[in-house]
């Protein structure tokens, strides 16, 4: 087999429609791209409108087929109808990626009830609505590929995220489950955990001199990471190379766990 061939049969997602939820920036807009790039008509969902629209635009300019999904993923009749608007449209979801999420750092002791329910409902129940509804589709089809953004934190935390860092711990759960519930008809389910990303998600860390610098001394590679160094493992889920991949975490993080 050529190289070509090899990239042109195996990891090529031609054909295929993926959806991503929080799309509009960051490490979802990084995968949008990429899928695109990689043949995808890729459907970008966010709950920002204005930036949903920009992000649309850019990837078109670009020469990639692409559209917008502008619906909340907490609510289950804005995802329901967002979800059969896609397929209407496209008459397919080959690759879900559940990205949207949102962060709220304070100790554990200050959080209020609300604040917990609005980690949960973004990374977890909305995970939950979106999955049910496109899974519904894929094991009609026979196929089709689930990715979870978890996170390391499920295996060395910080302070101060404990609602994060446990919806980022269910979420692990939730794909190892379905990948052995959904499986069996033909529907992978894996989990990529993100290290310490350059994205507005970490805004917060990212404007504090010292925190940055501090962490970008524990990463082995000594950086911090890009959408871009994460999208090539996503499109390998994506596509017929990871066909045999089913259940797993993939740690993306520059080597800090291992120097933990």
């Amino acid at each position: 087999m050529t190289i070509h061939k090899l990239h042109t049969d195996t990891f090529s997602l031609e054909g295929k429609v993926v959806l991503i939820t929080g799309a509009a920036r960051g490490i979802g807009l990084g995968y949008a791209t990429a899928a695109a790039a990689a043949g995808a008509h890729v459907v970008l969902n966010d709950s920002d409108s204005k930036g949903l629209v920009a992000s649309v635009e850019t990837l078109r300019r670009e020469g990639y087929s692409c559209s917008g999904a502008h619906f909340d993923v907490t609510s289950e009749e804005a995802v329901k109808k967002g979800v059969a608007d896609i397929l209407a449209g496209q008459s397919r979801i080959d690759v879900l990626v559940n990205n949207a999420g949102n962060q709220n750092r304070k100790p554990f002791l200050d959080f209020s009830l609300a604040e917990w329910h609005a980690i949960m409902n973004v990374h977890v129940t909305g995970s939950f609505l979106v999955t049910q509804s496109v899974a519904r589709h894929m094991v009609g089809r026979g196929e089709g590929s689930i990715i979870m953004i978890g996170s390391i934190v499920v295996e060395s935390t910080r302070g101060t995220i404990a609602p994060y860092v446990t919806a980022k711990g269910a979420l692990t759960a939730l794909a190892k489950q379905l990948a052995v519930e959904l499986g069996p008809q033909g529907v992978r389910c894996n989990v990529i955990a993100p290290g310490m990303y350059e994205t507005e998600f970490n805004r917060a860390l990212l404007d504090n001199q010292e925190i940055y610098s501090t962490v970008k001394g524990e990463i082995p590679l000594k950086r911090w990471g890009q959408p871009s160094d994460i999208a090539p493992l996503m499109v390998y889920l994506s596509s017929n190379a990871g066909r045999y991949v089913n259940g797993h975490v993939f740690t993306v993080d520059g080597g800090i766990l291992a120097s933990l």
